[in-house]
């Protein structure tokens, strides 16, 4: 009987297809990988992977050995969620990451009350605008704003969020009140990091290009600029939307407001563990207008 040496980092390497990346999800060095594939290799005597100095690639051998070892690493973390689902009290550490400024106002406190009601729980919040790899940094979820682009990820819709096209009373009153789309054109459209709008028109999503004479990462400095009646910006609801209550800031074009998701976002062929499903479920509950 072979024993279990060498599986976990067996299935590490064919998933992530390197042996760096392995050893970070693993949270071991890369030579000990390697150490323990030789090892598995030669206690099968077969060759599991193909290894160059540029590219891992798994062997038909390897591939069959994969599935095999899949499944009961699978089944573990099945008895492992049995065994936890026993427990009413998530525990342990837990991993993610959000968006710097909506995760400063919005994830940020939900994950808090979160701690309060389970205070077993140790948790590492991340927050950055960077799309950082969950698998690479060993994230256990990952917060995601907008549309998603990759299809490497699982992914669950918690909220949406409304984009708001507005300016100041001010700015109105000496460039005057765009009616129509096009009128944009003769604005100045203050951007952040794409070239274009996104509106809602009759059902249809319509992309608009825009410009003007300040562009920036940071929603917050854009929403300073408007206030200033710098331009004209579109952002999401939880920049503007106190101002444009407290009726500093004039919302435009309110039949063409689109929306787009708020998503928790993990790897493929990663069961959520109980505490994270938990997480995403309690997100949810609390993002739901």
């Amino acid at each position: 009987m072979l024993g279990w040496e060498g599986v976990c980092e067996f299935v590490a390497v064919a998933e992530t297809e390197s042996f760096t990346l392995a050893a970070k999800k693993l949270g071991i060095s890369t030579a000990q990988v390697s150490r323990q594939i030789t090892a598995l290799e030669a206690k099968l005597a077969a060759k599991l992977f193909y290894r160059t100095t540029r590219k891992v690639s798994v062997t038909e051998v390897g591939k069959i050995y994969y599935q095999h070892c899949r499944q009961i690493l699978d089944g573990l973390d099945e008895a492992e969620r049995a065994i936890t689902n026993l427990h009413s009290t998530p525990r342990g550490y837990l991993k993610l990451t959000a968006p710097n400024t909506y995760g400063e106002r919005t994830i940020a406190p939900i994950i808090n009350d979160f701690i309060a009601r389970y205070p077993e729980l140790n948790v590492q919040l991340h927050l950055s605008n960077k799309p950082l790899d969950l698998v690479d940094e060993g994230f256990d979820l990952g917060i995601r704003l907008g549309h998603l682009e990759d299809s490497s990820m699982m992914a669950k819709q918690l909220s949406s969020r409304k984009l708001y096209v507005c300016a100041s009373p001010d700015y109105i009153k000496r460039h005057g009140l765009p009616v129509q789309l096009s009128d944009l054109e003769h604005h100045n459209c203050l951007l952040g990091t794409k070239d274009y709008w996104q509106f809602r028109d009759q059902s249809k999503r319509r992309s608009l290009r825009v410009k003007g004479n300040l562009r920036c990462n940071s929603g917050q400095a854009l929403t300073d600029a408007a206030l200033k009646s710098i331009g004209i910006i579109q952002l999401p609801d939880y920049y503007v939307l106190p101002y444009i209550q407290q009726k500093l800031l004039i919302n435009l074009f309110d039949d063409y407001i689109d929306s787009d998701g708020i998503w928790a976002i993990y790897p493929h062929n990663r069961h959520l563990s109980p505490k994270v499903r938990m997480l995403v479920d309690y997100l949810a509950k609390q993002l739901t207008p």
